[in-house]
């Protein structure tokens, strides 16, 4: 099979900076609209010249500018939601979030699922070489350094959801995590508990962090000493939820209360008390975090803190899309939105018992 190789060439853009479409026409010997008619994928360009092209864009390592290309009428923008997120709940909300308002915004969306490790970079390759127009990243891999490198060297938008701590460059939606934790701790604090446990998140996730900073926060500013063998570690499964149960509840001093990073980890608590034959909200107080659809499946329904995960994927859509058909200035700041949270209150809590619990009675 022939092929064509093109040998780089010296231009003269600034070292350093990123290469034109120019470039690109100069290393292939072809006029700048030939390069935009192979990016484009249109059929009346003679198979030598489109190979003489790629081969340029490949020795330069030039990323299309996928907004402009957008805007020029080079088809509908399509943009990738990648997902790796072990809450089902979670998962749910947010596609259906995403696809309505991939609908009312007219974009097409692609939905791609990945193993967080190297998978998900094959997959964003794949779609990089497809001609994305940006990519959506729920959490966990919304703080995958990897991923976010590859995107950011393609020049591909991202906009990173649920990421308690986005770099300044990067376009974010998110909640105040610290903030929503401490009102829940402070709200079973005021239900007159002292003994409340806490299930931390994935320990590689920002979000976890400053969740447990909240729950801290609120302890110290009632002037409640922290107790370590409250803490216990999960990872927003349901199964690492029954683990960390079983941890606090089998303490000499157990909790009175516990409060869960996510509605699956509490669901797993409240499945424990039910197994040891606790009444919750009466022997025990479990709250959640989220408000997935898993909050209100279970008896009792879960106190918990309201994140708006559909909302926060809408936001997600529209953000990208008004990026890439505005042409906003990718360097410096980019737009990040703080969504508000809301404490709701079902029937998992209530006051802790006045008087010891008799088992059989």
């Amino acid at each position: 099979m022939d092929s064509t190789t093109v040998a780089p060439t010296r231009s003269s853009r600034r070292s350093g900076s990123a290469p034109t479409i120019s470039d690109v026409a100069r290393q292939a010997g072809v006029s700048p609209m030939t390069v935009s008619r192979v990016i484009n994928g249109e059929a009346n360009v003679r198979p030598a010249t489109r190979e003489a092209v790629n081969a340029a864009i490949s020795a330069l390592n030039y990323a299309p500018n996928r907004a402009a290309r957008s805007l020029a009428g080079a088809g509908q923008v399509r943009i990738g939601l990648l997902y790796s997120n072990p809450s089902a709940g979670f998962l749910s909300e947010f596609l259906l979030g995403s696809l309505d308002q991939a609908s009312r915004s007219d974009v097409q969306i692609v939905v791609e699922k990945c193993e967080l490790g190297e998978h998900e970079l094959e997959v964003a390759q794949h779609l990089i070489r497809g001609g994305i127009d940006g990519i959506i990243l729920p959490p966990p891999l919304c703080e995958a350094p990897a991923l976010l490198a590859l995107l950011r060297d393609a020049r591909v938008p991202t906009v990173a959801v649920a990421t308690a701590l986005p770099a300044e460059d990067q376009l974010a939606i998110r909640i105040d995590d610290r903030e929503a934790a401490a009102v829940m701790t402070q709200h079973v604090m005021d239900l007159g508990h002292r003994r409340i446990g806490f299930i931390a998140g994935n320990p590689n996730l920002s979000a976890s962090a400053l969740r447990l900073e909240g729950y801290r926060r609120a302890l110290a500013d009632a002037g409640m000493a922290e107790d370590p063998d409250l803490i216990v570690d999960g990872l927003y499964t349901y199964r690492s939820g029954l683990d960390a149960a079983e941890q606090l509840l089998d303490l000499p001093d157990p909790p009175t209360a516990i409060v869960s990073s996510n509605d699956d980890m509490a669901a797993a608590t409240v499945a424990v008390a039910h197994r040891r034959g606790l009444d919750v909200p009466g022997d025990l107080t479990v709250c959640g975090f989220d408000d997935t659809t898993l909050a209100t499946a279970i008896w009792p329904e879960l106190t918990t803190i309201h994140q708006p995960i559909a909302q926060m994927a809408r936001a997600a859509v529209e953000l990208l899309v008004g990026t890439l058909r505005q042409q906003k200035d990718r360097d410096g700041a980019a737009e990040q939105h703080v969504l508000d949270y809301t404490l709701i209150r079902r029937q998992s809590d209530a006051p802790p018992r006045r008087r010891p619990r008799v088992v059989g009675a």
